[in-house]
């Protein structure tokens, strides 16, 4: 087995034709197919389905193709980082965030992550929790912070912590005349706003699921594409609004902590599996550091 031909199994399982494979990679259909045939002898199991139409990848190859991805990443990233070292060039760290994050630990962790290591450019990118799976697949990130629990076996998961939900109402709101914590089921048929809208599953279906899971049914439901203009609707009167306790960035709304100890949310770093870079051991370190800090995001 070589490098080429896990490159080439990659590019007829993403393609899902050898006809479409081949023309990406400038070869004849042929040699690409007998490379596959010689891969598949090598590993004694059948990669493809090529029966159907368009190509379907068996249980071992979805497996071989998750690997794969991970292989051809870590040799990208081990030309780049010798590249950058050999022209004196800085190590770049790609990070993925949802927005809520902002309002928690990642401009703090982002700060001391510079601090400990100036000769990393650090990049951040804006992504929901589904599309920085992709991206961690992909090689465009390296770690990814968000909010939805995923079961894709090529990227693993660690829950840094349970950030506690609260109520965002307009102040003239009847419900806004107390501002102590309150029950869950204070929402019942008031309207509610969600976000993001898409892609699923999100914040917006933990919101409903948790509700649905109690029994609890709001009024109309509002799908907003984002926290700012979810949070814009509710200073509207448009209705209320569930979000962690660190996004409260709004001082013209009123906040109500929530007592359900499962309206929570959690903050997750994702990143590739078996993956043990440097980073990884940084990252988690730091956060621990920051979170003995005690901000005052922390417990909401």
């Amino acid at each position: 087995m070589d490098l080429r031909q896990i490159r080439y199994f990659v590019a007829v399982a993403d393609a899902r034709s050898f006809t479409r494979a081949a023309e990406k990679l400038h070869i004849a259909q042929p040699p690409l197919s007998r490379q596959i045939q010689l891969l598949e002898s090598e590993l004694g199991v059948q990669l493809l389905q090529r029966n159907s139409r368009p190509l379907q990848i068996t249980a071992a190859g979805r497996v071989f193709y998750e690997q794969a991805l991970q292989v051809l990443h870590r040799v990208e990233q081990m030309k780049a980082a010798t590249i950058q070292v050999g022209k004196g060039q800085s190590e770049r760290l790609s990070i993925g965030f949802v927005a809520s994050t902002l309002y928690g630990e990642l401009p703090m962790l982002t700060r001391k992550l510079r601090q400990a290591y100036p000769e990393v450019d650090l990049q951040l990118i804006e992504l929901t929790t589904m599309q920085q799976i992709d991206a961690l697949k992909t090689g465009r990130i390296d770690i990814g912070f968000g909010r939805v629990r995923s079961n894709d076996r090529s990227v693993s998961r660690i829950v840094l912590r349970e950030e506690k939900l609260v109520l965002a109402l307009p102040p003239h709101h009847e419900l806004a005349s107390e501002t102590g914590p309150a029950p869950l089921a204070i929402v019942k048929g008031q309207p509610l706003i969600v976000y993001p809208k898409e892609p699923r599953p999100s914040f917006a279906d933990q919101v409903l699921n948790l509700l649905h899971d109690r029994g609890i049914h709001p009024g109309e439901i509002h799908e907003m594409r984002e926290l700012q203009a979810a949070l814009g609707l509710v200073a509207a009167d448009v209705g209320l609004c569930l979000i962690p306790a660190a996004a409260k960035f709004r001082s013209d709304l009123v906040y109500r902590p929530i007592t359900d100890e499962r309206a929570t949310s959690p903050v997750i770093l994702s990143h590739r599996a078996n993956d043990t870079s440097w980073y990884l051991e940084a990252t988690l370190r730091l956060t621990r550091e920051l979170y003995a800090e005690n901000p005052p995001w922390l417990n909401g």
